[in-house]
């Protein structure tokens, strides 16, 4: 099983491009919280079986970010999608049963709406679930909170509408960086975004005690 790491975030959510702005913004914060957002899509090897992709990141991150706000009804199957509720249960699972280090696992739940989990899936009352209602912003701010909390209190992190303008100049400026190498920015990969992400922070970097 892999070494779990302290500052790895699984982040499990939906990947269509509805959801795409939400995505990017919450991989932004993670980053810019001293973070590294790990994802099924970082992985491209086609022999592996996706779930097996899936559980080895979990084994390996210690943070889980889970976004149960994809509830609706698949126009052609007429049927919902359940891999976010899955994949929460992997993640649960693995800090309910795994070893040691593995208990020291803690997430975030979110949902457009803070109590809309009770009509769906009220197994996981108790847990705090956060709303961002749509908003890249207010995910950001629901994901700085919840790392702020977990992060050693040597380290500061600003708060969640400092990290959401640090954003809005990185999107202002993303399309001339990928100019550069020649990309799309609306076609980027999860490592070619992830890899943008950090090239950013490196020119702008926060001066803060810690990461």
């Amino acid at each position: 099983m892999p070494e779990q790491s302290g500052h790895g975030v699984f982040i499990n959510c939906p990947f269509d491009d509805l959801y795409r702005p939400i995505f990017e913004a919450i991989i932004f914060a993670v980053h810019d919280c001293g973070y590294v957002a790990r994802s099924s899509l970082e992985v491209t090897d086609a022999s592996q079986v996706r779930i097996e992709k899936i559980t080895t990141i979990i084994a390996s991150s210690r943070f889980g970010i889970h976004d149960i706000s994809r509830t609706e009804i698949d126009p052609d199957t007429q049927l919902p999608r359940f891999n976010m509720p899955l994949e929460l249960g992997l993640f649960l699972g693995a800090k309910r049963f795994g070893s040691a280090k593995h208990r020291s696992k803690t997430c975030l739940i979110l949902d457009v709406d803070r109590y809309r989990y009770q009509k769906f899936m009220s197994d996981i009352a108790g847990q705090d679930i956060a709303a961002h209602g749509g908003s890249p912003f207010e995910a950001i701010k629901a994901v700085r909170n919840w790392l702020s909390a977990a992060a050693p209190q040597s380290v500061k992190i600003p708060g969640g509408a400092v990290i959401g303008r640090r954003y809005s100049t990185f999107r202002e400026e993303l399309p001339t960086a990928c100019e550069r190498l020649q990309l799309n920015p609306n076609e980027l990969t999860f490592n070619d975004f992830v890899l943008q992400v950090e090239e950013w922070l490196k020119v702008h970097a926060r001066t803060t005690t810690g990461y």
